[in-house]
């Protein structure tokens, strides 16, 4: 039987602000916006060529924000993904080169962490 991961919940408090910094400014493409009730806003968005997405919003997870840790994101050049993100201002560390790849890490505005490979 085959299983597929398909969608994280990143727990953030402002749901405008995490929306414009994870498609303005790491690249993510904005899936769906949709506003259930008025508890209820589930908003999808997917990175560049993957088939998993993360869900953000009102009422979609009991996790506290910024407690979502080291969800990793595999990119062709750890560099160039660098680079792209802190062209669009986002603090992120240098490459960070180990024996089994290279990586760079990277927060939200809430402090959820990230990590490209």
């Amino acid at each position: 039987m085959d299983s597929k991961i398909e969608l994280v919940a990143i727990p953030v408090t402002d749901v405008d602000r995490a929306k414009a910094f994870y498609v303005n400014q790491v690249g993510f493409h904005p899936d769906h916006d949709h506003r259930v009730s008025d508890e209820i806003r589930f908003v999808q968005l997917t990175p560049p060529g993957s088939a998993c997405s993360i869900v953000l919003g009102n009422g979609i997870t009991d996790m506290k924000p910024g407690s979502q840790l080291g969800v990793q994101i595999v990119v062709p050049n750890a560099s160039e993904a660098r680079q792209h993100i802190v062209d669009n201002g986002v603090e992120a560390s240098e490459v960070d080169e180990q024996p089994w790849g290279r990586f760079v890490y990277f927060s939200d505005p809430d402090g959820n962490t990230w990590s490209l490979q």
